[in-house]
């Protein structure tokens, strides 16, 4: 069977995210804005008849069955009995534990992708709830929209946000997300926020004391950033980033970075090139389709 290539899966950057409080059974209650990136990782899928599942590529020290690659594909196969197995290749462009949902977008093209490549015809709505069983961020990168987000941060609303262009640092360390959740003297407490209070710049990340104070590096990268513009952390870290109204400032401040770090420029956008690609695929569909 043939290769079917260039399946992307974009980054996000959280604009914000509060600690509301958090669940008995663990979880914390947040409240964010998901910023989808014109930037992201890629993957092809080739379909196999024999059921088996094989990854290329990705993280070298992430096993395969514990990678949200497989799992998803494995959890679309269990979900619908699919007898279909597929090659998956990853070519991964994002830096692992940066807090950019790097490997929940590629859960989620995988769920897009192989739903359409092996036919089982799960809606959106089904897929994204797969999606919340592999990981809180999945389900916006299945949506394919920029979003305000409650609950877990499956709980999602699509807003629109300014057109700007965004430098990401990543100050060379990896942030654990589950040690920064079960760290003493994170603040789980935060009010209820507002879409208003979003857009009057009225919000904060509330990970983004504790991680400053154990993570040297982002403390560095953050105050270098806040010389361009007001910089903020994505996620739990570790990278970090700021908004420009031009591509052209932000390249500015891009080719001052320190050698020691990794930057990048994108642009936010409303819908993701997933979500493009997905009505791509179908408008040739409807063309080729019974006549």
């Amino acid at each position: 069977m043939s290769w079917s290539r260039h399946w992307p899966a974009p980054a996000k950057i959280n604009l914000f995210l509060h600690i509301l409080g958090r669940r008995p059974d663990g979880y914390h209650r947040l409240q964010t804005a998901f910023q989808i990136l014109d930037r992201g990782d890629e993957l092809a899928f080739r379909v196999r008849p024999d059921g088996e599942l094989r990854r290329r590529g990705g993280l070298d020290h992430v096993p395969p069955d514990q990678d949200l690659t497989v799992r998803a594909a494995r959890l679309l196969q269990q979900t619908t009995g699919c007898r279909l197995g597929a090659d998956i290749v990853l070519d991964k462009r994002l830096p692992d534990g940066g807090g950019l949902g790097g490997g929940s977008s590629n859960a989620a093209t995988v769920l897009q992708a192989l739903n359409r490549l092996w036919g089982t015809g799960l809606s959106t709505l089904e897929l994204a709830g797969l999606g919340l069983r592999l990981g809180a961020d999945v389900p916006v990168f299945v949506h394919g929209r920029t979003a305000w987000a409650e609950g877990v941060g499956e709980r999602l609303t699509p807003i629109e946000t300014p057109s700007r262009w965004f430098l990401v640092v990543h100050p060379g360390c990896r942030v654990s997300t589950a040690e920064v959740f079960a760290a003493e003297g994170l603040t789980r407490d935060s009010a209820p926020s507002t879409i208003s209070a979003l857009r009057a710049g009225r919000v904060r990340n509330d990970c983004e004391p504790w991680v400053r104070a154990h993570y040297r590096a982002v403390d560095e990268a953050l105050g270098w950033l806040s010389r361009f513009a007001p910089a903020r952390m994505t996620g739990t870290g570790a990278c970090v980033f700021a908004p420009f109204e031009r591509e052209a400032q932000a390249r500015a401040a891009l080719d001052r970075l320190p050698a020691a770090w990794q930057g990048f420029v994108a642009q936010g956008v409303a819908c993701s090139s997933l979500l493009g690609r997905l009505r791509g695929e179908q408008d040739s569909a409807d063309r080729d389709g019974p006549t």
